[in-house]
């Protein structure tokens, strides 16, 4: 299904260079920002107050975290549990302060805003796991990247293998970037959403190298060029329909869901539309750099009859 149809090829590549310095510089101040400032993390990574808090009726969500905050609690994570009568509540330790103190203080605010809240259950999340998280995070993503790369090094090329995996890593570091610049809070959500935008992006770098590799095979005048701006133009069709539902979605949770999905999706928003630069600009560049020919994924007429001869 197309909404439309492009009758003249696109010279994408003709400004490939531009793409890859664009891609470069903004890779490098993702990097810096990281290395200068470092990721906010949540409690989860760094340890923590975890609370159990029932009511008598339906919890306002909202309204706990708005007591909180004007408690001086910063960033407080406040979402349903079991019921919409119980909340779990995650805080960061304050200096100085034991997690029973936290508590107290914590259930005082409360009840002042709401006499029927009680206290269920309260608990100390140690930067140790913070340690296991972020250790079993990186090792999920380079057990994801490193699967990338064999999987279209064995369908395609082994230079559509380390393009794809260049590109996917180039949005990875993106999407921290951003989180570390604005300083918004890295967490478990957070880090499932950088690890989805990885699955995302492959596959529209699947369909693209697909039709490079079908290109191949149909335009047997064409130049390497001609060919990745024809795969790139006869896919934007399919990419507007297809990231363009998937945009809405993630919008939807973005704008309506909360708090509790804000940085979920905002993390998704951003690698959805580095997902798709990367996969027709960045990607199908850097197979192009690294020389890919027809030879690489036809072969040649001849060597077929030789076999069918044998």
């Amino acid at each position: 299904m197309e909404f439309f149809k492009i009758r003249r090829d696109i010279p994408f590549m003709r400004h490939a260079l531009l793409f890859n310095v664009i891609s470069i510089v903004t890779f490098l101040l993702a990097v810096f920002f990281l290395w200068h400032k470092g990721l906010n993390f949540s409690i989860e990574f760094t340890g923590g107050t975890v609370m159990e808090v029932s009511y008598d009726k339906a919890a306002d969500v909202d309204g706990i975290r708005r007591t909180l905050e004007q408690a001086g609690y910063s960033d407080p994570q406040v979402q349903n549990f079991g019921s919409s009568r119980d909340v779990l509540i995650r805080l960061p330790l304050r200096e100085g302060q034991s997690t029973a103190q936290l508590s107290q203080e914590v259930m005082k605010a409360l009840q002042a805003h709401d006499a029927g809240a009680q206290l269920q259950r309260v608990e100390f999340v140690g930067p140790q796991v913070g340690r296991e998280l972020a250790e079993n995070g990186a090792l999920a993503l380079l057990v994801t990247s490193l699967g990338i790369m064999a999987y279209l090094a064995l369908r395609f090329e082994w230079k559509f293998g380390v393009a794809t995996v260049l590109a996917n890593l180039h949005d990875v570091v993106i999407i921290l970037g951003f989180f570390a610049f604005f300083q918004w809070e890295f967490s478990l959500p957070v880090l499932a959403a950088v690890l989805a935008v990885l699955g995302y992006s492959v596959n529209e770098s699947v369909v693209i190298a697909d039709r490079i590799r079908e290109n191949f095979r149909k335009m047997r005048k064409a130049s390497v060029t001609e060919i990745i701006d024809n795969a790139i133009t006869r896919t934007i069709s399919r990419t507007i329909i297809t990231h363009g539902s998937t945009q809405m979605v993630v919008l939807a949770m973005l704008f309506f869901g909360g708090p509790a999905l804000h940085n979920f999706a905002l993390a998704l928003t951003i690698g959805i539309c580095c997902g798709v630069y990367s996969a027709a600009l960045v990607m199908a560049s850097i197979v192009r750099w690294l020389g890919i020919r027809r030879e690489d994924l036809v072969r040649p007429v001849r060597e077929r009859k030789e076999e069918a001869v044998v």
